[in-house]
């Protein structure tokens, strides 16, 4: 591929993603990394448990496209609120959190040794969840 052709699809996504998200956050490296790590111990998780399912990762994957989806649209309501990426903050911080949690909850079904007060701080979330799923 010539060198101007790389150069400008390199500028083109480089201008989408600007557009997209803005200056980029280490946060939304952060919450990047973490949707692979969790797709990642998912995967390995499902093998161990002789479980894979070539559905449930293209649904856990979808999942996490529309996840960046919603941070894109919090991106462009904080230009128009001029909020400084105050909805783009929380809904990255929000999808983090919840990342973080199911990589844990998947390091638990690998086997992977944990901390009994972190996998009691993990239930007591995952209890609040679902209490505010019911109302």
């Amino acid at each position: 591929m010539p060198h101007t052709v790389v150069c400008s699809i390199t500028a083109v996504l480089g201008s989408l993603l600007t557009f997209s998200f803005g200056m980029w956050p280490e946060s939304l490296t952060l919450l990047i990394v973490a949707m692979g790590v969790d797709y990642a111990t998912g995967v390995t998780a499902a093998v161990k448990e002789k479980g894979l399912n070539s559905e449930v990762g293209s649904w856990g994957l979808a999942k996490k496209g529309i996840m960046l989806l919603v941070i894109l649209l919090a991106h462009r309501i904080d230009i128009m609120l001029e909020l400084n990426n105050v909805a783009m903050g929380g809904a990255i911080y929000f999808y983090l959190a919840n990342e973080l949690i199911s990589i844990t909850e998947n390091l638990g079904r690998i086997g992977v040794p944990m901390p009994d007060r972190l996998r009691q701080l993990i239930e007591v979330l995952k209890d609040k969840g679902k209490d505010k799923d019911k109302k």
